[in-house]
């Protein structure tokens, strides 16, 4: 079983290895820099050789990149576009950098383009990088709140089948439920990795964000919770996990660390659900 967190690069991101070690995970996710700004990933030569030594001393793999969250591939706004565009060759040229196989992105707002215009700004986007050999890009499934794409699955099929690029599909689960998809059951976990399936491919699937929700299925609210105590469930993340579908796909928890539980918490109540 793949299971690990979104873990910190602080002090050096070679140091990620032995916190991914720490909290109990074989597999994970990583900033290469603050999220919340524009800023070009710092990865020193002998950061980078430490990186891939312990990774693949001590892990399973695979890591994901995680890119900013300022990252917008839909918008029509030519200046953040361009800024996009830059911010996503340089995290690709990272994660070749770093032996990483992805770099997670979300599809981001239209904010008035409409839904097939952001779709195509999206594709058209992707298409403008320069992606190393043996680095893939992963289109993260999203909450949906306003003009954000990605909620829908057929937002996701069309930018694979738009896009010249080679791209696969990181579902997260807290955004999937939060979309509309109710995985609070197994009967609804069924019905949506089928739909998937039928949509997208599962042949497209190569990580998921394991995160329970704090809200209500449908209401595009986007606020991650403890495995099992949020409103998906421990049913509903029981039969996610051990669906024989998803059981070989690397899972990465973004849980929050509040009530006395972080990570290590989480990965083990993972480890507990899987039969």
């Amino acid at each position: 079983m793949r299971v690990g967190a979104h873990v910190s690069i602080a002090d050096g991101v070679h140091l990620a290895v032995d916190r991914q070690r720490d909290v109990g995970g074989n597999c994970g996710q990583i900033f290469t820099h603050s999220p919340q700004v524009w800023q070009d990933p710092n990865v020193g030569d002998d950061e980078a050789a430490a990186f891939r030594e312990g990774t693949g001393e001590k892990l399973d793999g695979p890591w994901v990149i995680h890119s900013s969250y300022l990252v917008n591939l839909c918008t029509p706004k030519d200046d953040l576009r361009e800024k996009s565009i830059d911010a996503m060759q340089k995290e690709v040229d990272a994660a070749d950098k770093l032996g990483i196989e992805y770099v997670n992105v979300h599809l981001g707002a239209h904010t008035g383009a409409g839904v097939e215009g952001g779709l195509d700004n999206a594709a058209s986007a992707l298409d403008e990088l320069d992606i190393p050999d043996g680095v893939t890009v992963l289109v993260e499934s999203d909450a949906g709140s306003g003009t954000k794409l990605g909620g829908d699955f057929e937002h996701l099929a069309e930018v694979l089948d738009r896009s010249e690029q080679d791209l696969d599909i990181c579902l997260d689960t807290a955004h999937m439920f939060a979309a509309g998809y109710d995985l609070s059951s197994a009967e609804g976990v069924e019905e949506t990795v089928a739909e998937f399936d039928d949509v997208v491919g599962l042949e497209h699937l190569e990580c998921v964000h394991l995160n329970d929700s704090k809200h209500e299925c449908g209401t595009n609210k986007d606020e991650h919770a403890h495995i099992g105590e949020g409103l998906i469930g421990e049913d509903g993340m029981r039969a996610f996990v051990n669906h024989e579908d998803l059981r070989d796909v690397p899972l990465v928890l973004e849980t929050p660390n509040e009530d006395g539980k972080g990570f290590a918490w989480n990965i083990e109540r993972v480890k507990e659900l899987r039969e």
